[in-house]
This record gives structure tokens, sequence and C-alpha cells, in this order.
């Protein structure tokens, strides 16, 4: 009975990895790193290749047959954009829908500099005060102050 419970759950294991037939090294090469390019539509940061879901492992049988059929990476990635959109790719191209993804990571440093510049500007301006009202000019008055208590001191 063991054996039988053994002998089942390893041919279901095997059942599950796919085996694919190329005509040549190229058209593997192409294969793999195709789906290693392609997301997954329902698994968000897997590739078709990383993911076990009924979608992906449709997607890989589509890449296969376009791949089996002659079809150029370029175009079996048009197919896929064509179908599931520009969320298929890892890499998606600057439209003006897409352009937020490029565009804010940029503004969100260049706001940042600007923050950080009119900082330190203004920190090293002559007549910065701080947040409770102290600056250069009641410094220079508490020095003249302390040097006249020190001098009185001294007379004394």
């Amino acid at each position: 009975m063991l054996g039988l419970s053994l002998l089942t759950t390893g041919t279901s294991a095997v059942a599950a990895i796919d085996v694919y037939d190329f005509h040549n090294e190229q058209q593997e090469k192409q294969f793999q790193a195709l789906t290693h390019t392609l997301r997954c539509p329902k698994c968000q940061n897997n590739s078709i290749a990383d993911s076990n879901a009924a979608l992906a492992q449709d997607l890989r049988q589509k890449v296969y047959d376009m791949t089996m059929a002659g079809k150029s990476q370029q175009e079996i990635i048009d197919y896929m954009t064509a179908r599931y959109g520009n969320f298929v790719t890892y890499n998606p191209p600057f439209t003006w829908s897409t352009a937020i993804l490029w565009l804010a990571p940029l503004m969100i440093i260049l706001t940042g500099l600007v923050f950080m510049f009119r900082r330190t500007r203004r920190l090293h301006r002559g007549s910065v005060q701080t947040e409770d009202g102290w600056g250069e000019e009641q410094e220079s008055r508490l020095q003249a102050l302390l040097t006249d208590d020190e001098q009185e001191e001294d007379k004394q």
C-alpha cells in the first residue's frame, strides 16, 4: 500500500513539469528568454516560467506554439502585449498611460533634492533664526553681555 502511495505521488510530481521539444537550440533559447521576460497577468510579479497558474501554463504553451511556428521574439511579445496589455512585460514602453511609472521616481528624487538644497541654504544664511527665534543678533548681544559680566567680575 505504501509503495502504491509513493508511486502515485511521484508520477503526479513529474506530470507537473512541462517538457518541450525544439527543432534547434535557437528556438529553445528564444522560448527560455520569452518565458522569463513575460509576466504572468494573474501572479503579478512572477514570470510565466516561474508561475504555476493555469493562465501561465496557457501562455507558455502559446509561446511554444508561436516559437515552433517560426515567429520572432518581437512578434511574440507584440502578440502578448496586444492581448494582455503592457503589463505582461517587465519593461513597459514609455507611453502617456505609463508616464507616471517612468516619471514618478524622478520627480520624487528631484523634489527631495530641492527640499535639501533649500534647507541647507536657509541654515547657512547669515540672518538665519532657529525655531525659537534665536538668531545671530541675539547671539552677539548675549556674548556682549557675558563679556561685560566677566569684565565686571575681574574688576571686583
